[in-house]
This record gives structure tokens, C-alpha cells and sequence, in this order.
């Protein structure tokens, strides 16, 4: 039986090219988790001890799906095309994923609107100059949430010596959001009146520049955070006009300004229903500090009284109702310290600002 004992010998050599039929038993319930049993061509019969790492990758085929260890799930008769634009879709999903998250911890950037420093005549050295500059508190309330703060000058596109291609609604387009600080009066030109008095005429030259700036940041739906002077001119941009003098244009009111400065204040109420209101716990007693000497008379269109001086009912906070977030304070949060004992602490108005200018990056 030369034949016989030769074919015995190729299906015992592990080399001989002839695969025997192999099948896999499910190990009896009394075995070791790691004790695998298998029956080779119905006769042979091992057992191993296999440490975890042996172990081999599983395959399995459940429904028309197969599956592999470490792999994501695949049709078994899906087609190349379908495969193709499977693999393109979790791929542009995961793309987008961290594009978004890119945006999210993005550092956020405020621009502030500049101070103007005009010459005098006859004036010489620094002071002969045009300055425009910000005040350092306003600088650092904003950067004390960890944004970064950009000062925005007022372009020049018509100069013969400089002119510039820029404009103010490049910034609109490039910065998250927009803070109008304190400062000289708002000219009364800006709201079809002419002034009363000489010391008051105001500065239509910064109105003009903030004008557009404020304009330009709305349209472009960004929030913007008007202080004191920025919140009157908040009014004057949508038609609203102020009194040039609170203590001669309206009587019995408080003094809202005087030699204490940012020393100086009163007691201050919300509006029913206000939406900075809602910042605050119900029924907070706030005070602030009081540094102006002119204030909101006629609102503006979709002008909204937020906030008001309850001895005398003038206006201390206002928000334009047509966007998302742009406020006026007539106040100075920037004096506030935190934590600053009779104060109100205007974190929470802050932050809400940041908020709103996190939401509009998308």
C-alpha cells in the first residue's frame, strides 16, 4: 500500500500544499475562558492555553455585514462607487469636526473703538499732534476673560500723502466683536441740534469715525458693547436724540457727574423683563459709578430702555432690539473692581458680550 501510506504522509506534513478541512468547535461550558478546542479532519483534537495577546482577530458575518476587529463595519456585496463615497463622507465629517473645534479655541478678538486727541492750536511737540489712544482700564477688564484687544484707528482712504485701501469694515470682517469707549461728547450736529453752549459741541469728527464703525460691525452681525459716551451714541445712530445737560435740561435731577469722577454714583434699577436683568439674581440692588454730564432723551428706532437711575428716571442702559447683542451702558464697568464692595459687578455683562461673539464665528 505504497499509495496509501504516501497520502497519509502528505496530510500529516504541515508543508505539503493540502489544506485539510478545518472546523471550529465552541469550547464545552466547563473550559477556561482561554482553552481553545479545535478537530482537525474529525480525528485530530488540540487544546492550547492562549494569553490574551495570541489571541487572533476575530471575523465574523452577521446579516450581509462583516466585521473585523479594529475595523469599522462594511457591506460584504457593497459596491466600490458606494464604498468610495462612504469613505469621502467620514472623511469630510471628520475634516469639519476639527475645523469647528479649531474655531471654538480660537483666542476671540475685540477691537475698541479709539479715543481722539485733537491738536491745540499753537500747540507744539506731541501735543501739536492728532493722537488717537485708549484708556488702559477698558484694555484690561476686556483681556481679564483671556481675549485679545485691538484698538481700531480711524482710516484715511482719501489722504494724498497716505491713503489707504483699508477700511473700517475690513475690521467688522476680522475682529469677533466690538467695544465703544468713553470720551468727549457726542456733537449735537450728529442729532440735527445745534449746541448751547460752546463747552458742549461735542466731537463730530470721532462721531463720524464711531458712526461708521458701529454701522459696520451690526451689519455684519457682530456684538458690540457701548460705554457711557458708546451708549449715547448707540441711541444717535438710530435716530435718538440726548440732552446736552442733564442738570440744566432736566430739573430735579441727580448730579451724574462731579469732582469725585469714577468716585462718584447711584443706585440703579432694571427694567421689568430686561434682558441684562436676567443676568443678575431677581431684586439685586445695584449701584455704579456716575461720570456724565449728558444723557439719552428721545430713543432711537428699536431702541430698548434696559436699565434706568430710579431717583430720576434717566436712562442707563439700552439695547438695540434688532440684533443679537448690542448694548449700551451708561456707566463705566471698567472702574468696577470685582469684588469691589457697593458696586455691581459687571462680569456677567461681560461675559454674555463674549458669548455672543463666540456664537457669531459660525
Amino acid at each position: 500500500m505504497p499509495d496509501e501510506k504516501n497520502d497519509q504522509a502528505q496530510q500529516n506534513t504541515p508543508h505539503s500544499g493540502i489544506v485539510a478541512p478545518v472546523a471550529v468547535t465552541h469550547p464545552p461550558a466547563n473550559l477556561p475562558a482561554n482553552t481553545v478546542s479545535g478537530t482537525v479532519s474529525g480525528n485530530l483534537t488540540e487544546q492550547a492555553n492562549l494569553s490574551p495577546s495570541a489571541i487572533p482577530v476575530t471575523q465574523t458575518v452577521t446579516a450581509g455585514k462583516e466585521t473585523i476587529e479594529g475595523q469599522a463595519p462594511y457591506l460584504a456585496d457593497e459596491s466600490p462607487w458606494r464604498t468610495m463615497i462612504r469613505v469621502i463622507t467620514a472623511r469630510l465629517r471628520a475634516t469639519s469636526m476639527r475645523t469647528a473645534k479649531g474655531i471654538t479655541q480660537r483666542t476671540l478678538k475685540i477691537g475698541v473703538s479709539a479715543r481722539i486727541f485733537h491738536p491745540q492750536t499753537g500747540a507744539k511737540g506731541l501735543s501739536s499732534k492728532t493722537l488717537q489712544y485708549l484708556e488702559e482700564s477698558i484694555a484690561q477688564w476686556v483681556m481679564a476673560r483671556d481675549v485679545m484687544v485691538f484698538m481700531i484707528p480711524s482710516v484715511n482712504t482719501n489722504g494724498l500723502i497716505r491713503p489707504s485701501n483699508i477700511r473700517l469694515r475690513d475690521y467688522a470682517r476680522h475682529l469677533d466683536g466690538l467695544v465703544l469707549q468713553g470720551g468727549a461728547d457726542v456733537a449735537p450736529e450728529s442729532y440735527s441740534q445745534q449746541s448751547t453752549r460752546p463747552e458742549w459741541n461735542g466731537d463730530r469728527t470721532r462721531d463720524m469715525y464711531e458712526l461708521e464703525l458701529l454701522h459696520e460691525f451690526i451689519e455684519a452681525d457682530k456684538p458690540l458693547l457701548g460705554i457711557c459716551r458708546g451708549c449715547q451714541l448707540l441711541n444717535v445712530a438710530f435716530g435718538g436724540s440726548l440732552y446736552q445737560d442733564i442738570v440744566t435740561e432736566v430739573p430735579g435731577a441727580l448730579a451724574h457727574v462731579n469732582d469725585l469722577y469714577d468716585q462718584h454714583g447711584h443706585e440703579l434699577q432694571f427694567t421689568p423683563q430686561s434682558s441684562l436683568a436676567q443676568l443678575f439674581p431677581p431684586g439685586v440692588v445695584a449701584k455704579v459709578n456716575s461720570i456724565h454730564h449728558q444723557s439719552i432723551k428721545n430713543l432711537g428706532r428699536d431702541i430698548k430702555v434696559e436699565a434706568i437711575s430710579p431717583a430720576d428716571n434717566i436712562v442707563e442702559a439700552i439695547r438695540y432690539q434688532k440684533a443679537k447683542f448690542v448694548v449700551g451702558l451708561q456707566w463705566h464697568p471698567e472702574f468696577h473692581l470685582t469684588g469691589q464692595s457697593g458696586l455691581l459687578d459687571c462680569t456677567p455683562i461681560l461675559d454674555s458680550f463674549l458669548r455672543a461673539a463666540r456664537e457669531t464665528r459660525f
